[in-house]
């Protein structure tokens, strides 16, 4: 089978390996989710309704988890050149989501074309905050805690790893699935 998206230059079409879907929340049964029509097509729905029904369920999801962030923030308000701890626990709660969401959604529950989209791509895309990030270690900078902006930052990146990793490990024990593959899976 090969793939809708040409390789470049060339202009030929790479070829997929045989089994792999190109959809991950495509089923076994839905053949047409691998056709030269498009990653999303499914039998019997027009390319066009699909597409919007993503759209929508990643948009609902987006305004709930940006609600959400917003009653976090309004619970735990930052004063300028103090520790932004709204932001960082919402960061570091919404990476343990995700890496909790993940292990469920590819390898426990069975295909669902709306669940990653709505809860992974919409909730935890609104509910989690890249921008806000920058703009508070910027301000904590600008009023001249450049150890504690340091600090913010570096304990965010680190943190946030850390949070998807505890993410996968509880949700692969929850699943009774072994924590760590081997490589030859």
């Amino acid at each position: 089978m090969t793939s809708p998206f040409p390789d470049g230059a060339a202009g030929h079409h790479v070829e997929e390996p045989a089994g792999l879907p190109i959809d991950p929340d495509a089923g076994p049964g839905d053949e047409d989710a691998h056709s030269e029509r498009g990653v999303f097509a499914v039998r019997g729905t027009p390319r066009r309704n699909r597409q919007w029904s993503v759209l929508a369920v990643i948009s609902l999801g987006g305004a709930l988890g940006t609600v959400t962030r917003y009653l976090v923030s309004q619970a735990l308000p930052v004063k300028a050149g103090h520790f932004p701890w709204a932001t960082f626990l919402t960061n570091l709660s919404g990476c343990f989501a995700l890496g909790l969401l993940m292990v469920f959604v590819l390898d426990v529950w069975p295909p669902n074309r709306y669940v990653r989209p709505f809860l992974g791509v919409g909730f935890l895309g609104g509910y989690t905050t890249f921008s806000t990030f920058a703009v508070e270690v910027r301000n904590l900078a600008g009023h001249g805690a450049w150890t504690l902006a340091d600090a913010y930052a570096v304990n965010s990146l680190v943190g946030g790893l850390v949070a998807v990793w505890c993410g996968i490990a509880l949700a692969r024990l929850i699943a009774g699935l072994p924590v760590r593959r081997n490589r030859g899976e």
